[in-house]
């Protein structure tokens, strides 16, 4: 096993796991082999079907790579606010001609059993979103030689993943596509602009922290790879750049909407899980967006039929399309060689911002 971070990857470029299908053992195999970092996203599946990507990714390449798990949500008290969105939703399942999911469904995303698998028979990296594990897991996963990284969005975040024991700390700033990781998810901050940008945020980390950090939220090119490196990151991850490759298990229509024109902006939304998460602006957004209410995993649940739904209709205007502020910049090229073109953005910034030679000025032309 890896004993450092910068140890489990020739390149400072990691994949970042995207649950629901983005990030599978191809979209991982081919980051890994081309020297950046791969992921697994556990998250939504159930712990065989982890296991089982484990394997195939396990035959696709030898080179360490992470599995992201979502930490326990708690249980919802009360249903009466997820009844009333369901009664606002009817018109959509009505329209896709389907039925909207019952909200009973676990909360813990199968986590005891994933983290069991991952003791058993265990991979180089694990990172946890949503919330921190304890001291004892994350100790138990040190025995073992396996790296563990916990995904923050504040300083006091970072602090308290540092306590339990993390090794390193994801930083996930405002700019991020898909689920803030928020550790407690506080709706009076919605709308707030609480949310910090990723430079803002690594600085603050930094100074409240001393394991490594790694820098996630609308990172799109090596300069700005280079640019959360020289802020102190130890490496970027990268998401939404992923996930118009091949390799992504995105649908067409997500992948296609990236870059479409129709699709001018982002925001953050409950409508499609209950939980804060940045997408494209479509219709099923700006209609439902202000109404959903703070009741995640139940409102992921309630919506799950008609996404699906819209997904197989063709109809992009009903899809939860994740998407970080850098979407525009999204390049339809296979994963192995955009890491590579990555790499060599980040050299050429690297040796834009070296310092002058001897004799020669900062300003001074070859």
């Amino acid at each position: 096993m890896p004993t450092a971070l910068t140890d489990l990857c020739r390149y400072p470029i990691v994949q970042a796991p995207m649950a629901g299908g983005g990030s599978g053992p191809e979209l991982a195999a081919a980051v890994c082999e081309a020297g950046g970092l791969g992921f697994l996203a556990a998250g939504y599946k159930t712990a065989d079907g982890m296991y089982q990507e484990i394997k195939r990714l396990r035959g696709l390449t030898g080179r360490p790579f992470g599995v992201n798990l979502f930490m326990p949500q708690p249980p919802l008290a009360d249903t009466s606010a997820v009844e009333v969105y369901r009664e606002q939703l009817a018109g959509e399942a009505a329209w896709y001609d389907t039925e909207l999911g019952d909200i009973d469904g676990p909360s813990d995303d199968g986590y005891e059993a994933k983290v069991a698998i991952l003791r058993d028979d265990p991979v180089p990296l694990v990172s946890f979103t949503f919330g921190c594990p304890t001291r004892a897991v994350l100790g138990a996963f040190a025995e073992l030689g396996t790296y563990t990284v916990v995904t923050v969005t504040t300083a006091a975040e970072a602090q308290d993943a540092q306590q339990a024991g993390a090794d390193a700390v994801c930083v996930q700033g405002v700019e991020a596509g898909g689920h803030q990781g928020t550790h407690r998810d506080d709706p009076h901050a919605d709308g707030s602009g609480a949310g910090l940008g990723l430079l803002a945020l690594i600085g603050q980390v930094r100074e409240a922290v001393r394991i490594p950090v790694i820098a996630a939220g609308g990172l799109m090119r090596g300069a700005q790879i280079a640019a959360v490196l020289a802020a102190g990151a130890s490496m970027a991850q990268l998401g939404t750049a992923f996930l118009a490759t091949p390799e992504s298990g995105a649908t067409p229509l997500h992948k296609q909407a990236l870059t479409n024109p129709l699709y001018t902006h982002t925001e953050l939304t409950r409508a499609f899980s209950g939980r804060p998460a940045r997408g494209l602006v479509n219709r099923f957004l700006r209609e439902h967006g202000p109404y959903a209410p703070a009741a995640y995993p139940a409102v992921h649940y309630l919506t799950s039929p008609v996404r699906k739904a819209a997904a197989k209709a063709g109809d992009a205007q009903g899809l939860n399309l994740w998407a970080g502020q850098g979407h525009r910049l999204a390049r339809e090229l296979p994963a192995g060689q955009l890491v590579a073109v990555l790499a060599a953005e980040l050299d050429a910034a690297r040796a834009a911002l070296a310092p002058a030679g001897p004799g020669r000025g900062a300003g001074e032309a070859g």
